[in-house]
């Protein structure tokens, strides 16, 4: 152990630094090299979406994240068949399935299912054979107009809403002055009759000589 005010010995802290240094020149090339590869994906799957399944909207589990929305694995058994979607059908059309999920909750079955139909209100069926359409195909013009999404799924953000300040409407006297006036009335209840009686007497006694002038 070095005691005292002596030099540290064998500092060697610069020794070949520049073979330790890490730099990101290549930043701009990697960015343009993730951009090109997400269109190449998106061509690929074309008319499909370009980021993956539908998802359902989730809460995170334990007491602690339960106010938070996220995406989750899959839509329950329940759900599909609420929206009226075939299990069978639902990865077909880019519907993600999770048949061991359980809905706890009315409000968050009631959303799921409004999305699976906003989904497929949406939906334009490509026919895997052009010259035999099933029920539910999409027709030629309609393919004509399809686009692809190319944005991902958003778990909805939570909304607070911001309630004003109300100004509470209060005795102008405290509970301390109340208790203190009760307890006053009631041990000056024989006084005050007295005086009561004797203020009586007397405007009895002043209305008398009054009729006799």
């Amino acid at each position: 152990m070095v005691k005292h005010n002596n030099i540290v010995p064998y500092s060697h802290f610069h020794k070949k630094w520049d073979e330790r240094v890490r730099t990101w020149f290549d930043q701009p090339g990697k960015k343009r090299t993730r951009a090109l590869r997400r269109a190449a994906k998106a061509a690929a799957v074309f008319p499909r979406p370009a980021h993956g399944l539908l998802r359902p909207v989730v809460r995170c589990p334990t007491l602690k994240y339960n106010m938070k929305k996220r995406l989750g694995k899959g839509f329950s058994i329940a759900e599909l068949k609420a929206a009226g979607v075939p299990r069978a059908q639902a990865m077909t059309i880019g519907i993600s399935v999770d048949s061991r999920r359980r809905n706890k909750s009315e409000e968050g079955f009631q959303e799921n299912v409004q999305l699976l139909k906003k989904y497929k209100a949406n939906l334009i069926l490509f026919p895997r054979r052009k010259t035999k359409l099933r029920k539910g195909d999409a027709t030629a013009e309609e393919i004509s107009k399809a686009d692809q999404f190319k944005g991902r799924q958003q778990a909805p953000k939570k909304s607070f809403e911001r309630i004003k300040a109300q100004k509470v409407e209060q005795d102008k006297t405290t509970s301390f002055t109340k208790l203190r006036r009760a307890r006053a009335d009631a041990r000056l209840v024989g006084k005050r009759k007295v005086r009561a009686e004797k203020a009586a007497a007397a405007a009895k006694e002043k209305e008398a000589k009054a009729a006799a002038k």
